[in-house]
């Protein structure tokens, strides 16, 4: 029997992209806000672009905060979090000076660049990630291949050993975390390729 995928709709970006590479690799999945759908999920997926301030209003108004509380820290489903999606599982974010869902010891604050001819924030376009610490996520994935990024904000992590990958951007920063069940990338999955759609694949045969 195949696992029941929901990709959480909050109202913010990104959504149907995620569906769309999950389609194209025979994974169906349905996007949904209804909590009652939700609580049956056996993995969900929390994309999103946007700002995270807004992000967690949406959660709260809509009232998903506390059936992906249940679902995520009490049942332990596995949850992947992308790009502003993982950065609402940390305790607070710079970006509107909200606090998210703390699921993770961590923060989100803004780029930091010094150079900024060279370095541009928001960060565009392709980029590698390091592998600090043996998962399933990273099945046949190498350290050359590159994932998309879109962000002005990033991971500040403070459970070091829930990183999962970093990538450099004039410094080093957390582009990927793994505790237990939650999972997270700051980079795009469903925008990398081949590299992208083998990362979808692994979290989806957890």
């Amino acid at each position: 029997m195949k696992d029941k995928i929901i990709i959480v709709d909050y109202g913010m970006g990104n959504l149907f992209s995620v569906r769309k590479k999950l389609y194209s690799l025979g994974i169906d999945a349905i996007v949904t806000s209804d909590k009652k759908e939700l609580e049956t999920a056996d993995k969900i997926i929390l994309p999103g672009v946007g700002h995270f301030a807004k992000a967690m209003e949406n959660l709260k108004n809509i009232g998903l905060i506390k059936v992906l509380n249940q679902a995520v820290l009490v049942e332990k489903k596995p949850v992947l979090g992308i790009c502003l999606g993982v950065q609402l599982m940390a305790k607070f974010s710079e970006e509107g000076n909200v606090d998210g869902l703390g699921w993770i010891d961590a923060t989100v604050e803004r780029f930091k660049i010094k150079d900024t001819l060279k370095y541009k924030v928001p960060q565009m376009g392709w980029n590698t990630v390091s592998q600090e610490k043996d998962s399933k996520l990273m099945h046949n994935i190498s350290l050359e291949d590159e994932f998309y990024f879109v962000h002005s904000y990033h991971l500040n992590v403070l459970e070091k050993e829930i990183i999962l990958n970093k990538t450099n951007y004039e410094y080093d920063f957390v582009s990927a975390i793994e505790k237990d069940n939650i999972f997270g990338f700051q980079y795009h999955p469903e925008k990398s390729h081949n590299a992208g759609a083998q990362l979808i694949k692994n979290f989806i045969n957890l």
